[in-house]
């Protein structure tokens, strides 16, 4: 894919997908902005791409507040002028506990990052995207399988993606007049540090605790890329990309 210069954000590119994605759209020609709440991990992220400096934009932002996304999508409209991509990546498990327990300030951060997060940046996105020219643009949300089917003590997180799917849906209704695209992608188990502890043991539906596997974070990189390099007359709605023997989502067990 050759993007030809366009210009993408990723939202909490400092590490594990988005930064593998912020790095993937790099070598694929993109210039791109790297936002997320730690200023140094996304100065790494530039440069152990071996991308070079003006290709890429370092921005540190906070997605749950309205005035911290503003300056992040001015400061994009300002250093490139227009916007071609947005990746709406950043989120947060938050500490898993059953219903009864799960503490209410770590709902509404989950919900706040994940969802309300999404939300700011696709309407920042959407305001770019419709006045440039050439007008329009895509968003790509990083869903889970997680917004079909939960795993055990994790409320917060599966109602924020049911939710985030709601919004795509919307968003990619609404996008249609103004040439805005909007599509899922849907990862279960890539392999990243988040992920790092389900091959010693994972809580499952049934209680008992089983290894999982994961795959390389590569797959998502490149499946991004395929949604990122359609031309906007067509779109990816919704990508499930998983591995292979995960346990508990394609049949029982």
């Amino acid at each position: 894919m050759d993007a030809h210069g366009q210009v993408a954000l990723v939202t909490g590119a400092g590490s594990g997908i988005g930064a593998a994605v912020a790095t993937g759209l790099l070598g694929a020609g993109w210039r791109v902005v790297l936002a997320g709440r730690h200023g140094e991990t996304l100065h790494a992220t530039a440069d152990a791409s071996g991308a070079p400096a003006e290709q890429a934009l370092v921005w540190t932002a906070d997605v749950t507040s309205p005035a911290s996304v503003e300056a992040l999508f001015g400061a994009v409209r300002h250093r490139w002028g227009r916007l071609d991509l947005l990746v709406n990546n950043a989120g947060t498990f938050g500490r898993p506990a059953p219903v009864e327990d799960f503490d209410v300030a770590q709902w509404r951060t989950v919900l706040d990052t994940n969802l309300t997060g999404s939300f700011l940046c696709a309407r920042q996105a959407f305001r770019i995207m419709k006045e440039q020219d050439p007008r329009g643009g895509r968003i790509i949300n990083n869903g889970s399988l997680s917004a079909h089917t939960p795993r055990p003590d994790s409320v917060a997180y599966t109602a924020s993606k049911h939710a985030v799917t709601g919004l795509t849906k919307t968003l990619s209704l609404e996008g249609r007049r103004h040439g805005i695209a909007c599509g899922q992608i849907d990862i279960g188990n890539a392999a990243t540090d988040m992920t790092s502890t389900f091959g010693t043991g994972t809580l499952q539906a049934d209680d008992s605790v089983k290894p999982e596997p994961a795959m390389d974070v590569r797959n998502v990189v490149d499946a991004v890329l395929y949604m990122a390099g359609l031309p906007l007359e067509a779109n990816v709605q919704n990508l499930t990309v998983l591995a292979t023997t995960m346990p508990s989502y394609v049949g029982r067990g």
